[in-house]
């Protein structure tokens, strides 16, 4: 961890922007620098250990679970900021998913179970001595809205049990309707150009009429229940296409993920650009249909197998969307975009360290997630400041310009220990400075791990 925070004053000024209160400020700061700066498990005990000013963990675990201080969403204001960094005009893409964080509490609040609950046959139950622990979770519905110039923006909204809404007297809501908050809610001005994509999970009505109000389109596989439009009893299923395969014609699409319009979206690393990277070859067959409570909609059938004889479901993803006019290539390749989201949550739970979290108040667990994404925002504005800073030379620019949150974490890092120890030569050169230091050093732990005098 840092020793003083004058060393990461970009992290004070762009705190600044939340307008929370001095102590909020220095709790939040504590655990931004927590996240970047840990090393093994991400805790509250990390968080303290600012040495210039540490706290006692249960300071911090108290802090996080207060709703006073969350009553603001202190992360609208950096967000702003950092579209404010987008020049260009152009696309934007915003992808939908949820992902879970596992908890091995009874009694923490919130969670709910994801494993079997299917009755084991009699005899395995007689003879079997083995307990089955159920895998209880929280789940998180994310947004992540990518600029036209590669800029990655988070949002989430947890999800609460039916259970725990009822003892907090707040309405509960699918993971669906939670995506359809964040689209209604994304700070974009109107007329935008924006592309929605989710998994199967959100080809909902309500993720369709969120999009219908903003003017989005949206791309998401269809659901294997969905008909065509006709008349009772005259309804065939979606993917009952899939029995003419061998008929259908069949486009062939090569895709480098490299290159092409879209390939800012993915910030890949040096070492997977250029020609010499293989394609991906879809086969894809294109069409317009009216499908039963959606509408005039494009499907497009893909696979990446040659010479399907007998296509099912497992081997063709079918893809739905309301841009009726797209063509098939670019369907499928703003699609391929969705795997960024899982690109995200892997970033997040192993460098950041998102789900290494053990409370039993959901509160703490809801302002933890709020200062992780805090902390996605501020590496993200560094990032946006290096490249639009006009005197960072080319190839330092290109570096910043494939940079993750792992490579950003590093690059933070490296800055602050660079400022520390400026900071240190400084105050050695005198001996006030040197007894300044000392002191820093007295307090460089939590009271309960200081040596007695």
């Amino acid at each position: 961890m840092v020793m003083v925070a004058e060393s990461v004053r970009t992290l004070k000024g762009f705190l600044a922007l939340t307008g929370l209160e001095p102590l909020a400020l220095a709790m939040v700061l504590r655990m931004v620098l927590a996240f970047v700066w840990h090393r093994g498990r991400m805790s509250c005990s990390a968080a303290g250990s600012i040495a210039s000013s540490a706290v006692q963990r249960g300071e911090l675990t108290r802090f996080l679970a207060r709703p006073r201080w969350q009553k603001i969403d202190f992360n609208a204001p950096l967000r702003k900021a950092l579209l404010a960094k987008e020049a260009g005009r152009g696309r934007f893409v915003f992808i939908v998913d949820a992902t879970l964080v596992s908890q091995a509490g009874a009694k923490t609040q919130n969670t709910h179970c994801t494993g079997n609950r299917q009755r084991r046959p009699t005899k395995g139950r007689r003879y079997n001595a083995k307990k089955v622990v159920r895998k209880r979770c929280h789940t998180f519905t994310f947004g992540l809205l990518i600029t036209p110039s590669g800029i990655r923006i988070p949002f989430q909204i947890p999800h609460y049990t039916k259970e725990y809404c009822r003892k907090q007297g707040i309405t509960h809501r699918t993971t669906a309707e939670s995506a359809a908050e964040l689209i209604r809610g994304l700070p974009l001005p109107e007329g935008a150009d924006v592309v929605v994509l989710g998994d199967t999970a959100y080809d909902a009505d309500v993720v369709q009429q969120a999009c219908r109000e903003r003017g989005y389109v949206w791309i998401v596989p269809a659901n294997p229940e969905r008909v065509y439009e006709g008349p009772p009893g005259h309804r065939p299923q979606v993917r009952s296409r899939l029995k003419d395969w061998t008929r259908l014609s069949l486009n062939t699409i090569r895709l480098r993920m490299s290159t092409g319009k879209h390939a800012g979206y993915r910030r890949l690393s040096q070492w997977r650009l250029g020609p010499k990277q293989k394609p991906r070859v879809f086969y894809a067959h294109q069409e317009r249909s009216v499908v039963r409570r959606v509408g005039d909609v494009q499907l497009v059938f893909s696979t990446m197998k040659q010479h399907l004889k007998t296509a099912t479901p497992d081997d063709v993803k079918i893809l739905m969307t309301n841009a009726t006019g797209m063509s098939v290539t670019e369907v499928i390749e703003l699609y391929s975009l969705r795997w960024q989201i899982e690109l995200f949550f892997k970033e997040l739970k192993s460098t950041l360290g998102f789900h290494q979290y053990r409370f039993q108040d959901f509160a703490a667990v809801r302002a933890w997630a709020e200062i992780a994404l805090t902390t996605v925002l501020f590496l993200e504005y560094e990032r946006a400041q290096h490249l639009t800073d006009r005197r960072v030379p080319p190839d330092p620019r290109r570096w910043w310009q494939s940079q993750r949150l792992h490579g950003l974490c590093s690059a933070f890092r490296q800055e602050s220990a660079g400022r520390e120890l400026k900071y240190l030569a400084d105050r050695l050169k005198s001996a006030g400075g040197i007894q300044k230091l000392k002191r820093l050093l007295a307090a460089a732990l939590p009271k309960e791990y200081r040596t007695p005098a």
